[in-house]
């Protein structure tokens, strides 16, 4: 597909060197492995959160972890966009929402705190992995709103530069 691509392409242009998943960078895999992380949990708390509830000792409270599967689905779909800054800063604002949650199932009454102790550690590990993608994410594609905003002044838009377009320019004036 590269050799179709750089056919028609005029002499000065680009060529494109790589296409497609492989030209993603780690942190962008990282990401759409979170987005899709993301829209599996929300899947299951939503169909099944009578299941979730009773395994954490949570019972009654699954119209909350309906609310959360929501809540995943949506970071999971807006993780997978283009703007995946604002997806994976959603995922760590519900993943503190999750603790929480989890925090106050602790309780010495709750039978199943074993499970819910797991489930913590599991929020944890997916949380630190979240936080270190929202950062990458940030690196990687952000703008800067300081001083060190990108800059484009020294850019052109004629690939062989602004001399060679005038030389044209002076030679077809002169040619007709």
């Amino acid at each position: 597909m590269n050799f179709l691509s750089n056919i028609t392409r005029s002499e000065g242009d680009p060529r494109i060197l790589r296409t497609g998943p492989s030209s993603l960078s780690m942190t962008d895999k990282l990401a759409r492995g979170l987005g899709w992380f993301s829209i599996g949990l929300g899947l299951v708390e939503l169909v099944a959160p009578r299941k979730l509830t009773r395994a954490l000792g949570m019972e009654g409270m699954e119209p909350l972890v309906r609310a959360y599967g929501a809540r995943e689905l949506a970071a999971g779909v807006v993780t997978l966009s283009p703007d995946k800054q604002v997806g994976l800063t959603s995922r760590v604002v519900g993943d503190a929402l999750d603790i929480a949650t989890l925090l106050a199932a602790m309780g010495p009454r709750n039978r199943r705190r074993d499970n819910v102790g797991l489930a913590l550690a599991m929020v944890v590990g997916v949380t630190m992995l979240d936080i270190a993608a929202t950062k990458a994410v940030a690196v990687r594609h952000g703008r800067k709103s300081n001083g060190d905003a990108r800059r484009y002044a020294d850019r052109t838009g004629f690939p062989q530069g602004v001399e060679a377009a005038r030389r044209v320019a002076t030679a077809q004036r002169q040619g007709a």
